[in-house]
């Protein structure tokens, strides 16, 4: 039992000034409104046995761990560099207070594709196995079903993504199931198409989450239909729809929206677009990237107030360059990315992602945008899980998951808890 006392605690409705919260095993066991009378000690920087004594945290803010349900990669390592790349990117995660994250790809070739999923599928095995619980808490981050920036996105809008992997998925659900993902592996290089990516989504089991794609393409509202008929979560993005071709996807089953305002048309008086689309369904929960860079803070103060903070989720869309200084390079699907003024970018000039963490996404957003620390957390926490039906997470209350962040008052990451277990104290 861990006993974590003396630290504001943001729950759903509010802050509780200096309270207790009561750990045992995975979960909150209680939540106390005063500071526990038991012996304290400091936890920051030291050891800690497994006995239950408290935990001092005063002058600390104890928050639900941040989920990111959209991020590339951190520290020089990219979801598409193979190997043992998404266990390395889930235990650097963890100092940014991320507690769960969906790894994400840019649009790549079936063979790549797969090599992801099935490192998603390895990790989240081992996550499920209790024999390879603690091990899997100590290695970091929880690892949720990847999320797809799919081939299937509208090539005027593409971004940084890959253009010689994009698809066209007209007739592409028709032939669904004829091939195999065993099938699809044949395809060598370039040499693929549309078929061959759905067989490896489809093959993929729980592995895969979200899949973006834009609604206006030929046969995309067949695709939707049919990932949606098979559990995936489709999310519209990287797509110059009009408001009635996005109103169209949301129809066919679309619930997720890929960082609204960024590569889609600007929202207009006559024609609302897809952002238009977006910000007026409830049906759709909007991603929003929180970097102070891709959009402008009082934009992000905007579509929050259209949507409400339990239909918005903060994320960063941090690339490999994240965490990284100005001017270091990495890489973001195999192509070179510089750091340049709080961003990436490609050697061709264009702007390739984030180089944001979630810590700073919640700073950005208590100073800049103007949030309680109670919002900020939703955007950053609860709305996030809700959207990919995480039972108990996202939130700080009795029987939920312990998966926590302590910040000190200046909003920097202290510690991380995954289940219960202290994964990851800044060094003094």
């Amino acid at each position: 039992m861990i006993v974590l006392t003396g630290a504001d605690l943001v729950l759903s409705g509010g802050i509780q000034p200096e309270g207790t919260l009561v750990l045992d095993g995975d979960r909150i066991v209680d939540i106390r409104p005063e500071a526990t009378g038991l012996s304290r000690r400091s936890a920051l920087g030291e050891g800690r046995s497994a006995e239950a004594d408290a935990i001092d945290l005063r002058g600390h803010i104890v928050a639900p761990g941040f989920v990111d349900v959209h991020v590339h990669g951190v520290e020089g390592v990219d979801t598409l560099d193979g190997g043992d790349a998404i266990a390395t990117i889930a235990a650097r995660l963890t100092k940014y207070g991320v507690t769960a994250f969906c790894p994400t790809t840019v649009a790549c070739g079936p063979g790549a594709l797969r090599q992801v999923l099935q490192g998603v599928a390895a990790l989240r095995a081992t996550e499920a196995s209790p024999a390879e619980a603690a091990h899997a808490a100590k290695a970091g981050a929880r690892v949720l079903p990847a999320h797809l920036e799919s081939n299937f996105i509208n090539p005027e809008y593409r971004g940084a993504q890959p253009s010689v992997c994009l698809r066209s998925p007209s007739g592409v659900t028709a032939a669904a199931g004829a091939m195999s993902a065993a099938a699809a592996a044949s395809a060598a290089g370039d040499d693929f198409d549309a078929r061959d990516i759905l067989a490896e989504i489809d093959d993929a089991g729980q592995s895969v989450g979200i899949v973006t794609l834009a609604p206006e393409l030929d046969g995309a509202l067949d695709l939707i239909r049919h990932l949606v008929s098979r559990g995936r979560r489709v999310s519209l993005g990287h797509s110059g729809a009009t408001l009635e071709q996005a109103r169209a996807g949301i129809a066919a089953g679309a619930r997720h929206a890929t960082h609204l305002f960024n590569r889609m048309p600007p929202l207009g008086h006559r024609e609302p677009g897809l952002a238009g689309a977006i910000l007026t369904s409830e049906e759709i929960a909007a991603e929003i990237i929180c970097d102070g860079v891709h959009v402008h803070w009082n934009v992000v103060h905007m579509a929050i107030a259209a949507k409400g903070v339990s239909r918005m989720m903060a994320i960063t869309d941090g690339v490999s360059a994240a965490g990284l200084g100005e001017g270091a390079t990495a890489t973001l699907g195999g192509r070179t990315i510089r750091v340049r003024g709080s961003a990436a970018y490609l050697e061709d000039g264009t702007l390739a992602g984030s180089v944001a963490t979630m810590d700073r996404v919640f700073r950005f957003l208590v100073h800049d945008v103007g949030l309680a620390l109670h919002d900020a957390s939703q955007l950053c926490a609860a709305t996030p899980a809700a959207e990919l039906g995480l039972k108990d997470m996202g939130t700080l209350a009795k029987g939920a998951i312990a998966d926590l962040v302590v910040m000190d008052r200046a909003l920097n990451v202290k510690q991380t808890y995954v289940g219960g277990r202290w994964v990851y104290s800044k060094p003094n």
